[in-house]
């Protein structure tokens, strides 16, 4: 579960009328890369479900959150808009002012993407990398347009000996220049590559960590659930205004300890090392081509607080007796609007949560409204008898992910009494996220 509070749509940008300072520029926020645009530097929040961006000088100057923000990861200049990449691999585009143009789906289960003039470059995200096995002739980047369609490919995968490793071993950060050249650095090898823009390979760099390049190993604990062993190289890319690639990394096998490469775009060689400290997590270019560092932590602290927004859609759905349920009907009231499917998993186990916080809040100005998106009613109605929810559940018909753009099952809303979003959840993570949510519901329903 991960919970992001409600936010304004859009954040006025910062009065103009200052003073010009020397023009810094931020590469990386944590572990995402981040985007000049406009002589701003944006850059993901995903804890919050937003966008940020600090002028030269790294005052904030911009930001917005938006219903079809989820986990936002990476984000890329396309022209003067937004190319955002969701840790579930979607892709959203963005104008400045928070307006969603369009988004596509990804063509792996996730993929991470990078954009130079008309042309986006797509590849499997090491973001959330999955367990799945693909034929070796697959692509490995895609090419595609500005509407998300395929019109070119660039390399093909390599498929180790365990094909379900063939995602992870394949996952990796991608960014391009003005050329159309695509940079690819591969999340568990010690390698950075530079493709022209016809596809063609111009150069292959090392830091030259291992002595033999080994592929991830499968490993099964003893409780039965299977991960894989490997080391992390490769975390973020982008290219710096002054045309260098700027790769974000590993320093040590599990990534603790986190290093900044420097390599000459034109030859493939490494000018510079930084070594980063466990708090220097903004990583920044100075007017005079140099590498600064501060904490992701004071500039997301120079984002301010933002006013809550209305809930949206307002939906009007039937209940199971085919009673017409709206939006309307809880004003006053503090109200959960979770969404939920019976092939979920996370579902079963969330649902009696759910219960047992209706059970201990529900008389006290508090409501929840479990909306299925089940297809199948005869599913859904073995679900509810299975778990005999004590709150109300809406009929959604397979249509709830179209109209409110989350990303996963479950998902939840939680809404004031004036109809505003408090925060978003993410997932279902445990007893201690639901004892956190126990807690905000009890301060708001105190709020009269």
């Amino acid at each position: 579960m991960r919970r992001a509070l409600g936010a304004a749509l859009a954040v006025a940008v910062l009065s103009a009328c200052r003073p010009a300072t020397p023009s810094r520029t931020l590469l990386f926020l944590d572990r995402s890369p981040a985007a000049l645009i406009g002589g701003l530097s944006w850059a993901p929040d995903p804890d919050s479900s937003r966008l940020l961006a600090w002028d030269g000088a790294l005052r904030f100057a911009s930001g917005f959150t938006s219903n079809r923000l989820a986990t936002p990861v990476a984000v890329s200049a396309l022209g003067s808009r937004l190319l955002v990449s969701e840790r579930t691999g979607e892709a959203v585009v963005f104008d400045t002012r928070g307006n969603s143009i369009r988004e596509w789906d990804p063509a792996d289960p996730a993929d991470v993407y990078a954009a130079a003039g008309d042309r986006v470059a797509s590849v499997r995200s090491p973001y959330a990398v999955q367990f799945a096995p693909e034929p070796d002739t697959a692509p490995l980047i895609r090419m595609l347009d500005t509407l998300g369609h395929v019109v070119g490919r660039i390399g093909t995968i390599h498929v180790p000996a365990v094909p379900f490793l063939t995602e992870l071993v394949n996952a990796g950060a991608v960014t391009m220049d003005g050329s159309g050249a695509v940079y690819f650095a591969p999340l568990a090898r010690d390698e950075i590559r530079k493709y022209d823009a016809t596809g063609a390979l111009r150069w292959t760099a090392s830091r030259g960590r291992f002595a033999e390049e080994t592929d991830p190993a499968l490993v099964t604990p003893r409780a039965g659930a299977i991960t894989a062993r490997y080391a992390v190289v490769n975390i973020a890319v982008t290219i710096g205004p002054d045309g260098k690639l700027y790769v974000l990394g590993g320093d040590d096998s599990a990534a603790t300890r986190l290093r900044v490469d420097v390599l000459d775009t034109a030859s493939g060689t490494i000018v510079a090392v930084r070594e980063l400290a466990a708090n220097e997590t903004a990583v920044i270019l100075n007017p005079d081509g140099q590498l600064e560092t501060q904490s992701a932590e004071s500039l997301l602290a120079r984002a301010p607080r933002h006013e809550r927004y209305p809930f949206g859609p307002r939906f009007t759905l039937a209940d199971l007796r085919g009673d017409t349920v709206r939006f309307a009907d809880f004003a006053g009231k503090v109200l959960l609007v979770n969404f939920w499917a019976s092939w979920c998993d996370p579902c079963r186990e969330e649902f009696p949560r759910m219960a047992e916080l209706y059970r201990q809040l529900s008389g006290r100005d508090f409501a929840i409204v479990a909306i299925s998106d089940d297809v199948d009613l005869g599913k859904m109605l073995d679900f509810v008898k299975q778990f005999r929810p004590p709150f109300q559940v809406l009929v959604g018909g397979g249509h709830m992910r179209e109209a409110y753009h989350y990303r996963g099952l479950p998902y939840s809303v939680l809404v004031d009494r004036r109809g505003r979003v408090i925060e978003r959840i993410f997932g279902f993570g445990g007893d201690a996220e639901f004892a956190k949510l126990r807690a905000t519901i009890a301060n708001e329903v105190r709020v009269q």
